[in-house]
């Protein structure tokens, strides 16, 4: 199996960067496209009228977002030049799985955290639903030490 396309979703952890080392070496091996996706999602705050979201919220949260993609992919392209950027905003699992579909994706590499009860259970698992949802293989990455 070759992959021409592969994704990497970052959300600039640890565990997400071990997923970028190993979809770099993946995408040097079979000549691939790489693309970053990071996705950002504003807080929303419901009240009994409906939601309410102020813009100088948003503004601050996208303008980090942009931010931190701009330096990974600064130090992306040092290793690899035709690497390419993704900034989706969302619900992350979501926005991974529309942007592999968008770039036509025969990949998707990401981190997960390796949360377990009651942490998953609030937080959830970005990881297992992408994996879940996704059309495409899923290469999933945990960070040393992470739990098992």
């Amino acid at each position: 199996m070759t992959f021409q396309r592969i994704l990497v979703a970052s959300d600039f952890s640890e565990s997400s960067e071990q997923a970028l080392n190993l979809a770099l070496s993946i995408a040097e091996k079979f000549g691939s496209e790489l693309t970053l996706v990071h996705s950002w999602e504003a807080p929303d705050y419901s009240y009994a009228a409906g939601l309410y979201l102020p813009l100088d919220v948003i503004a601050p949260i996208e303008r980090a977002a942009v931010a931190r993609l701009e330096e990974a992919m600064t130090q992306l392209k040092q290793r690899f030049p035709a690497a390419k950027s993704m900034l989706r905003s969302g619900i992350a699992w979501e926005q991974v799985i529309d942007a592999a579909t968008a770039m036509k994706a025969d990949l998707i590499v990401m981190g997960t955290h390796g949360r377990r009860g009651l942490q998953r259970a609030l937080l959830g698992s970005v990881a297992e639903k992408v994996v879940r949802m996704s059309r495409v293989p899923v290469l999933t990455v945990r960070a040393e030490g992470a739990p098992h």
